[in-house]
């Protein structure tokens, strides 16, 4: 019997939390595989972030479990000394702790995550990188190994973890039989970048490099060599270059590589062909854009289209 105890607190994810539970209750399937303890800071119920209360199995204490799951909140959760001590205490006395989404935070404060490598949701993976610097993270990663402890990125990607443990414990057969069964993937393709937005273009105070931003922005499919980005702006080549690099921390190539395929991504999304989407953001090309798709999404365009176009839902009115 495999000993797992879920870490419970107010304002946390409730999907966080279920999501693993689910996987490890159809992985017991009735044969005493998984114990689940919900564990606390206190007794009776918590209220996770969208209102809906979970009941407290035991007050953490003393409690051994061979994994301990932490799940996160929205957004960073408010790091409460009292409830990092818990995370510190159990997590140093488990076999394996495994953390979902923004729960990375508190493993990280808990100083878990020391030395090692860590993923998190990725509008956070930034702010979990400067808080941290000696953790490696990994932004575009659904979930990481590093030793004995396991991060994911953003709430369903807590399932993706938790298949991950299961195919630890009891093998690839088992694993696949819970996906199959939770109608999931395996093993997703693709990392976080196919659910990010790609840029998050700053407030940049009124000058040159605010001119180059507005214009590659405003039409992404338009002349934006670096020579003509540098005439634009009135600046020499050298000095916009490194504009870029000091406000962005990107070369201006890369700037526009990404104003041109988050355009693309809006451009399937909308239902465009891909041909149409690739000549409309600038990539000229369908390879071009197989290419930058393949490089920064691992996807390629069509699947991209097919994933995040539609649900493929019937109108009544249309069958």
């Amino acid at each position: 019997m495999h000993r797992v105890g879920v870490l419970a607190y107010d304002g946390m994810t409730l999907l966080d939390a279920a999501g693993p539970i689910e996987v490890l209750h159809e992985a017991d399937a009735g044969r005493q595989r998984y114990a689940i303890t919900i564990v606390a800071p206190g007794t009776g119920y918590v209220r996770t972030s969208s209102g809906v209360r979970m009941a407290v199995d035991e007050r953490a204490g003393d409690q051994r479990f061979d994994t301990l799951i932490v799940p996160g909140a929205d957004g960073p959760p408010r790091l409460d000394p009292a409830l990092v001590a818990i995370v510190a205490r159990l997590g140093r006395s488990a076999e394996r702790s495994a953390a979902i989404c923004t729960g990375s935070f508190l493993l990280a404060e808990a100083g878990l995550l020391d030395g090692g490598e860590a993923t998190t949701h990725w509008r956070y993976a930034d702010v979990l990188r400067r808080r941290y610097p000696t953790v490696s993270v990994k932004p575009d990663a659904l979930f990481v190994r590093a030793g004995n402890v396991f991060t994911s990125a953003g709430v369903s990607a807590g399932i993706d973890l938790a298949l991950a443990l299961v195919e630890q414990d009891h093998g690839p057969e088992l694993a696949r039989d819970v996906a199959r069964t939770l109608v999931v993937f395996m093993q997703r393709p693709g990392g976080q970048s196919q659910f990010s937005t790609r840029l998050d273009v700053p407030a940049a105070h009124a000058g040159p490099l605010r001119t180059v931003l507005d214009a590659v922005t405003g039409d992404p499919a338009g002349e934006h060599t670096l020579t003509s980005m540098a005439r634009r702006a009135g600046v020499s080549t050298r000095h916009l270059t490194r504009l870029f690099r000091h406000e962005l921390g990107m070369t201006a190539t890369h700037f526009v590589e990404l104003s041109r395929l988050e355009i693309a991504q809006r451009l399937l999304t909308d239902g465009a062909p891909v041909t149409a989407a690739a000549r409309a953001s600038g990539f000229g090309s369908d390879e071009t854009l197989r290419r930058t798709f393949l490089r920064h999404l691992a996807i390629t365009p069509t699947t991209y289209r097919n994933r995040f176009s539609t649900t493929h839902q019937q109108h009544p009115d249309n069958k």
